[in-house]
């Protein structure tokens, strides 16, 4: 996929149905692996809330007084995507919060391709390390893969664990 073609822009509220159109889309498969992990019982209680809640997150970012910036992804003037980041002048932190990308664009090349434009953003503003949670589920593994295509190489790996008490 040509770079050329993509154009990343800061995100208006007028797009917001849009990106969450592509958020359910490109999370169904995530919060689907939850549930097969968790099991129903436990997904229902412990994780559901959570994935329900990332709608209204979304809409968060967007609000004038978010202290996260969102921008759109365009492929040839279509909105394929989107990615938030925060910055922490304080610490010297930049942060990749919630992202997304069509499923159906996936591995092109354009998660890849936002992520090094967040990173870049990130040492404009003077950011001293740049950092990203991801899960490391299966449903993962393309993020995964296109956070490490960006240069994202230390990594601390980390496990939620959940115990049905019924």
């Amino acid at each position: 996929m040509d770079p050329k073609n993509i154009k990343i822009q800061i995100a208006r509220f007028e797009d917001l149905e849009t990106l969450e159109t592509i958020r359910a889309k490109a999370f169904k498969p995530v919060f689907e692996s939850f549930r097969t992990i968790l099991g129903d019982n436990v997904y229902e209680v412990a994780q559901k809330p959570e994935d329900l809640a990332q709608k209204d997150l979304l809409r968060s970012y967007l609000e004038k007084d978010s202290v996260w910036k969102t921008w759109k992804v365009t492929f040839h003037s279509r909105i394929v995507g989107f990615i938030v980041i925060r910055l922490d002048h304080q610490s010297g932190v930049g942060e990749i919060g919630l992202n997304a990308v069509d499923p159906d664009l996936s591995g092109k090349g354009i998660g890849t391709h936002i992520y090094q434009f967040a990173v870049g953003e990130m040492k404009k503003a003077g950011m001293k390390v740049a950092t990203v949670a991801t899960g490391g589920d299966p449903a993962h593994l393309p993020a995964r893969k296109a956070y490490r295509n960006a240069g994202f190489t230390k990594e601390i790996p980390s496990v939620w664990m959940c115990q049905s008490l019924k």
